[in-house]
């Protein structure tokens, strides 16, 4: 997701990190057939055309001439002011959590504890710094970071997302394969699957990690991810509403 995408400690973007910085980064969608499917001169012709962008231009950068390359200036900037900071999980910090539920309590004990979340999601953004294979599947139909750097031990390796407001952003993993997070629970307790370059953190006796988490566990770590959605961000005018904002 793009929230808090400014503290991604790699500064790589798209799951195979094919992008640099999120000034390349979000140029692509603009330019994918899939997507938008405009040149860049198409996309400066159509922003010069519009009015008041000559005044946001001319604040921005002193004058209003549009060009690709202030465009992604402008997207990258706008994408790093989404922060994230106001979840249940942020509030409930300086009191040890005294504001969770016992089961999302119990969620978050698992998530640190027995479900060894927080080896791969474990800083304030809920995110590393190290791209990993997790075992979706062997052979990977999509060679995720091998594809990029063309060595074989990066094969089935992908960008780690962060999890905060993950309860909003399905379909996860890389192609979208699970449309709850039911179903990424239980794919990391029992459905793993071993392929060479398969993440240590997610091995045991060089085997697939089998969690063996209880149907009350699973919910209970569904029930502590649901506690990082930050309702403030959804809601904020800035983001939900950007044309009306300040008028």
């Amino acid at each position: 997701g793009l929230t808090n995408a400014k503290y991604y400690e790699r500064g790589h973007f798209f799951w195979d990190e094919r992008s640099q910085t999120l000034e390349e980064q979000v140029l692509e969608p603009i330019q994918n057939e899939v997507e938008m499917g405009l040149t860049l001169d198409e996309l400066v012709t159509k922003v010069s055309a519009e009015r008041y962008y000559a005044e946001l231009f001319t604040s921005a950068f002193g004058d209003a001439v549009v060009t690709s390359e202030r465009i992604s200036l402008a997207l990258a900037q706008f994408i790093r002011s989404i922060i994230s900071t106001e979840s249940k999980f942020d509030l409930g910090r300086s009191s040890n959590f005294s504001n969770f539920t016992p089961q999302e309590n119990q969620g978050r004990r698992i998530f640190n504890g027995q479900g060894r979340c927080d080896d791969c999601h474990g800083t304030d953004n809920f995110v590393s710094d190290t791209v990993f294979n997790n075992g979706l599947e062997n052979p990977y139909t999509d060679p995720g970071i091998g594809a990029i750097t063309r060595r074989q031990q990066d094969l089935g390796k992908f960008k780690t997302p962060s999890l905060r407001n993950i309860a909003l952003t399905g379909p996860y993993m890389h192609d979208g394969r699970f449309r709850t997070l039911e179903e990424v629970v239980e794919f990391y307790d029992s459905q793993v699957v071993n392929h060479p370059n398969l993440a240590p953190q997610l091995r045991n006796n060089n085997r697939p990690i089998r969690l063996n988490l209880s149907e009350a566990e699973k919910r209970a770590l569904v029930a502590f991810l649901n506690t990082l959605t930050d309702p403030n961000l959804t809601t904020d005018p800035k983001y939900s509403d950007p044309f009306n904002y300040g008028d």
